[in-house]
């Protein structure tokens, strides 16, 4: 376990298209500290012992009140979990907040959405950031990266956004996006991802100092 006196937990939450993911990767790379987003799904499968594929359903989507799972129920340890009990999203986040806490406690790392700020709110070694950009921006961001048309692509900005905004707010009793809701909120627009990098890193910096 890392000496909290230097460990460092940074949470970024994104529109989808900022370059948020690209910021945690690269922020991740440049301070040596470990990265996860859909890594924390696995993290979080490998310690409860279900599978990965009952968290990717239930990814950044808030409960409906109905849970997940396959007609003959879904596999857990190797054989095949019941379908009377089936775990629900609320309960399949509950499972992940312990492994994103678990987590933090052990190692110095970037974490990208799944409330991860909110999960860790009590812990004094985590900074809060939100991710956004130009819409231009992330419209040409989305079509080169998933080779949809601009059309599809402003689609999925907006079905996706929504996704995350209904997932974070459900759990977090806070607004996706608001300023008010993270330590930083910046437009990845003004600089650019690199120096945007270069910016957050700086701010962690001064932030370890006092």
């Amino acid at each position: 376990m890392e000496d909290n006196k230097n460990r460092m937990i940074l949470t970024i939450g994104r529109q989808f298209g900022s370059g948020g993911r690209e910021i945690g990767m690269k922020l991740a790379k440049v301070l040596g500290i470990g990265y996860y987003d859909k890594e924390l799904i696995a993290v979080a499968a490998r310690e409860s012992g279900l599978c990965t594929e009952v968290f990717e359903k239930a990814d950044e989507r808030a409960s409906s009140g109905m849970a997940y799972a396959f007609t003959m129920g879904y596999p857990y340890m190797g054989m095949f979990m019941p379908y009377n009990d089936i775990l629900s999203n609320d309960e399949l986040f509950r499972i992940q907040s312990e492994a994103i806490r678990n987590l933090a406690a052990k190692e110095s790392c970037v974490m990208v959405g799944r409330c991860a700020d909110y999960i860790l709110r009590d812990d004094p070694a985590c900074i809060s950031f939100f991710i956004h950009n130009n819409p231009e921006i992330r419209v040409q961001r989305i079509v080169e990266s998933m080779g949809v048309s601009v059309e599809e692509a402003k689609n999925l900005m907006t079905k996706t956004d929504k996704g995350r905004a209904s997932y974070y707010n459900y759990y977090t009793n806070k607004t996706w996006g608001a300023a008010a809701s993270y330590n930083l909120s910046i437009d990845a627009s003004i600089l650019g991802i690199d120096d945007t990098v270069d910016f957050i890193k700086t701010f962690v910096e001064r932030k370890l100092r006092k």
